[in-house]
C-alpha cells in the first residue's frame, strides 16, 4: 500500500478546503497505527518518518499533504512535534 506524499499549492489546499479540516497534534514519539478508512492530511509543523510493514520509510513534514490508504498497518516515529489538518474518506 502506497502513502502519497506531494507538495500542495495554495490553490489546492483552498480547493480541498483543508483549513476547515479537523486538527491533531503529537509530541516526539513513536506508536504503531492501521488506517480503518483513509486519511488526508497537511501537515502544518513537524517531522515524522513512518515506517509501512512493507519496510518502505517516507518521511514528512510541514507543508506536505499525504494520503495515508486504508489498511495501512506501520509506525509512526515523530522527530519533531506534528500539527496538522485531516480528514477521512
Amino acid at each position: 500500500m502506497d502513502i502519497e506524499v506531494k507538495k500542495p499549492t495554495q490553490d489546492e489546499l483552498e480547493r480541498l478546503g483543508v483549513f476547515d479540516w479537523g486538527t491533531w497534534e503529537s509530541p516526539v514519539r513513536t506508536f504503531p497505527w492501521e488506517y480503518t478508512s483513509t486519511e488526508v492530511c497537511y501537515f502544518l509543523e513537524g517531522r515524522v518518518i513512518v515506517k509501512t510493514d512493507d519496510g518502505d520509510e517516507i518521511e514528512i513534514g510541514k507543508g506536505d499533504l499525504v494520503r495515508f490508504p486504508k489498511g495501512l498497518k506501520c509506525v509512526w516515529n515523530v522527530l519533531e512535534p506534528v500539527k496538522k489538518h485531516f480528514k477521512f474518506e
